[in-house]
């Protein structure tokens, strides 16, 4: 009977190996997906900020874009905030991805 308790446990044991394999690459792939839409919404903050001064302000840029004033906004923000961090040093990753 104790052996097959033990071949119970070896069982149960690689089950939850197996597991938390799958579950670690799930949090990984999260991870990578993350950074990918970061980089992302960076590229497109830098081309709100140009389209800002393209089209002269924004409430042009919202009406010639066709994006709400309010994202125009939030991604002029986060355009700031991004030169603010490589001023300082701070910033996670460059746009260009460098």
């Amino acid at each position: 009977m104790s052996v097959q308790n033990s071949d119970k446990t070896l069982s149960r044991k690689q089950r939850l190996q197996e597991k938390q394999r799958r579950q670690l690459a799930v949090v990984d792939t999260v991870d990578k997906a993350e950074a990918k839409v970061r980089k992302a919404e960076l590229e497109l903050a830098v081309a709100v900020t140009e389209a800002v001064q393209v089209f002269g302000d924004e409430h042009a840029a919202s009406e010639g874009l066709d994006m709400p004033v309010a994202a125009i906004r939030r991604f002029l923000g986060m355009a700031q905030d991004e030169a603010a961090a490589a001023d300082t040093g701070d910033a996670p990753e460059a746009v260009d991805g460098s």
